[in-house]
């Protein structure tokens, strides 16, 4: 992924977290000695982790490839990862040691009928469906309004012209416009993607991604070189929406299942994002069709 081997993958997420971990913060005295890189050094490393310095330094150089579920705990405790990052790091290491694959074209994600009904049975929610690759595989009128209304609701029914999440994040200036906290959403997209990287190195259209928003956007690889890995689950966000102005709204993602997320948007009774929802709702709903008046119902009474 990010053309990089399963190794090479493990190597460089050892090497960022590595070099957030400060000497301090696991209470290691420098005695004022000046660094010229950031975090711990390799060996430092090695010596929390108990392992050698030279095997840690393999591993981590994508020599190694039999790191074994102690010694991967062992380096997870050292690094102060979460258990998150400790899945991932164990992901990155499967992926490791498994005989090298050519990338292949997963089948079609689709929506299954009790989604559907869910979303349907929603109206007053922002409500989508998201898939491995955050592509929007569903959504209510409410869920396309607030957060790509400029885009043809249509759309997630055909799969190749699914809208996707993170590039619209990046790709798309009305994201810039309806994200006023558009970094905080940005690295948590990109947290996400790295969530799934790991657990789907084979997955070639997840590739092709990671590699059109690297081209495309600084931004996107700036922080997709931070390594941060994390599921998105729940946060505020402010919006500014073209059509109802301001509000904060609380996102959460709800898992449908291994790969798919329902995210629904809501707010406080009486909030103004309560408020700012339910005028968008009115604004952007289908037109009440008035029944025609039938000849016998106009006659009158002589």
């Amino acid at each position: 992924m990010d053309g990089q081997s399963g190794q090479s993958a493990l190597g460089a997420f050892l090497q960022a977290r590595r070099s957030r971990l400060r000497p301090e913060d696991i209470g290691l005295d420098t005695y004022g000695e000046r660094r010229r890189v950031p975090g711990l050094r390799r060996e430092e490393l090695a010596l929390l982790a108990g392992v050698s310095a030279s095997y840690y330094a393999r591993l981590e150089q994508g020599h190694s490839h039999n790191a074994s579920p102690e010694v991967l705990d062992a380096i997870a405790q050292a690094l102060c990862l979460d258990e998150t990052e400790r899945l991932h790091l164990r992901d990155l290491a499967g992926a490791a040691v498994r005989r090298r694959r050519p990338a292949r074209r997963p089948p079609p994600e689709r929506v299954d009928a009790p989604t559907r009904t869910l979303l349907d049975s929603m109206p007053d929610v922002p409500a989508v469906v998201t898939g491995r690759r955050a592509d929007v595989l569903a959504w209510n009128p409410l869920g396309h309004a607030l957060f790509a209304g400029h885009l043809d609701p249509s759309a997630p029914e055909r799969s190749a012209d699914r809208p996707n999440m993170a590039r619209f994040l990046f790709l798309d200036a009305h994201a810039r416009d309806l994200y006023l906290t558009w970094e905080a959403k940005a690295r948590a997209v990109v947290a996400n993607l790295r969530y799934a990287v790991g657990r789907h190195p084979d997955d070639s259209l997840l590739a092709s991604l990671i590699g059109e928003l690297s081209m495309n956007s600084t931004e996107f690889a700036k922080m997709w070189a931070d390594h941060r890995v994390r599921p998105c689950t729940i946060a505020e966000h402010k919006m500014r929406h073209p059509l109802v102005g301001p509000m904060t709204v609380t996102q959460q993602a709800l898992n449908l299942s291994d790969d798919q997320v329902l995210v629904v948007a809501t707010a406080p009774a009486g909030s103004e994002g309560r408020t700012a929802l339910r005028l968008l709702a009115q604004a952007t709903a289908a037109p009440t069709t008035v029944p025609a008046v039938t000849e016998r119902s106009s006659l009158r009474r002589q």
